[in-house]
């Protein structure tokens, strides 16, 4: 790459933005200058990922995402960034999809809770939330579970602790989410949280402890809040063999659901038993026009969708997928735990949320 004195004043103007407007400004006007938007004849051909380097903050690392079957000169327009939250429980690191210009009118934020062994990009890649993201126009936060909290990268929605509102993982979740709705504009009624296996299972936590916080939570191969309380019952859970209701203190769990939940399981999934998608939607019921329908894609799998609704309105859909492994169904090979021949969850998802902001 060629810098001339053009391209060094466009990053004097970019460190400038960095102090007085923040880094995705910033960004905008490094990624400008490396395409030749404000210096003719200067690209950056290796797209390597922008540093930040600032005094009183932690840098934010910047990198063009792209995913496989969509336009890259849709993706390419926003930007992922790495950021840190940290309260009284500890402390997670979130990877955060900002689409392009997005200033304006409020956006919807998704909370994406990824599964054991996997991270932030992983899921990104896997689900391709950040292009849907772009194209609706919604950011998107990945907060990251380390392997000093659990030795898989798990969410640990079995531990008593880890259930709870403003303790434990949920407030580590919570705070990342109330963050990014501080420093962002975001519309507050459309804040979802969605996940897969464990990342499921925190997002049914997640939205049945902060109904103020998520307007709708979507479960992908999960399990129900409240369904183990140690590694024991959360292996028996898993297999199917442990029903909804007892709590680590051995209290009733609330059924009633308070936000609209869409979940996807597939049929043999042999991870996470199939019964605890049913489990996830109870306390809904049946929708009296018909709720349920069977289709399938050309060259995706088959499925049956029941719509649901609990007694106060909320909505429920249950997309069971046959002949399913424990994978999101849709997703994108380039990610673990995808099932590239399934329904799309990513795109269903979203339109559901979109569909649900937070009533009340």
């Amino acid at each position: 790459m060629k810098f001339d004195e053009g391209f060094m004043h466009s990053m004097q103007e970019a460190m400038t933005l960095l102090r007085t407007r923040g880094p995705a400004e910033a960004t905008e006007a490094i990624q400008r200058a490396l395409r030749g938007g404000a210096v003719d004849g200067v690209r950056d051909t290796a797209q390597e990922p922008v540093i930040f380097p600032f005094a009183g903050t932690i840098a934010k690392d910047v990198t063009p995402h792209t995913a496989r079957g969509h336009s890259p000169d849709v993706e390419d327009r926003g930007h992922f960034s790495t950021h840190a939250y940290s309260n009284a429980a500890g402390s997670r690191q979130y990877r955060l999809y900002v689409p392009a210009g997005a200033v304006g009118e409020p956006l919807p934020l998704i909370v994406m809770l990824h599964g054991c062994t996997q991270n932030a990009d992983d899921f990104a890649a896997g689900t391709q939330m950040n292009a849907l993201a772009e194209q609706h126009r919604c950011l998107v936060a990945y907060p990251v579970q380390p392997q000093q909290a659990n030795p898989s990268k798990c969410w640990n929605w079995f531990k008593p602790n880890d259930q709870h509102r403003e303790n434990g993982e949920p407030s580590l979740i919570a705070g990342i989410t109330r963050d990014i709705i501080a420093a962002h504009n975001v519309d507050p009624s459309r804040v979802y949280v969605a996940g897969l296996s464990a990342g499921g299972a925190m997002a049914a936590i997640m939205v049945a402890t902060y109904p103020d916080l998520y307007a709708a939570a979507g479960v992908h191969s999960g399990l129900p809040a409240g369904c183990a309380h140690d590694l024991p019952s959360a292996l028996a859970a898993m297999k199917g063999g442990k029903r909804r209701g007892a709590t680590a203190h051995g209290k009733q769990a609330n059924d009633a659901p308070k936000r609209p939940m869409i979940v996807f399981h597939g049929d043999a999934d042999a991870t996470v038993h199939v019964t605890n998608a049913t489990q996830l939607v109870q306390g809904f019921e049946a929708r009296h026009d018909g709720g349920e329908r069977r289709h399938a894609d050309a060259g995706r799998r088959s499925c049956t969708v029941s719509k649901l609704v609990s007694p106060d309105g909320n909505e429920a859909e249950l997309w069971t997928i046959h002949g399913a492994p424990h994978a999101w169904s849709g997703g994108n090979a380039r990610g673990s735990y995808t099932d590239p021949s399934g329904p799309d969850a990513s795109a269903e998802m979203l339109r559901f949320f979109l569909e649900h902001p937070r009533r009340g």
